[in-house]
């Protein structure tokens, strides 16, 4: 039996199940990505066609972008979601995930843009921009 990947919001109103596997853990460093969560966005691809959410009604899209837009919880403010425009894939916070995830670190893109308070000091691939 294949395993789902659950998850969900800070206060519980927002809960995800996935289907599917997802995908590589990717750490964005883009000043986007750093306003929001204070240091950098790490998420994995999920297929929106695998994925089910309860409690829609909680979650606010930001258009971030002229290509993409972000998905967080009204009540507790959890970022959940990123996603392109027309993207049959969604990207999910790694953080959102309920334990244990079985998540893995892929690689960190935008890393010429990341703040200067911190280093990246695993040995997973690191871009400059975006791949």
């Amino acid at each position: 039996m294949a395993k789902d990947y659950t998850g969900g919001c800070g206060c519980g109103a927002v809960r995800f199940r996935s289907r599917n596997e997802p995908g590589p853990v990717v750490g964005c460093h883009c000043s986007q990505c750093r306003r929001q969560t204070g240091l950098y966005y790490a998420s994995c691809d999920v297929p929106l066609d695998g994925l089910t959410i309860e409690g829609e009604s909680a979650i606010r899209w930001y258009r971030s972008s002229e290509t993409a837009e972000r998905g967080f919880c009204v009540n507790c403010g959890s970022a959940l979601f990123w996603q392109r425009k027309g993207s049959p894939m969604v990207s999910v916070m790694a953080g959102a995930f309920d334990q244990p995830s079985g998540l893995a670190f892929g690689y960190h893109i935008y890393c010429a843009d990341k703040a200067d308070f911190y280093q990246i000091n695993d040995d997973v691939p690191q871009y400059a921009k975006g791949i």
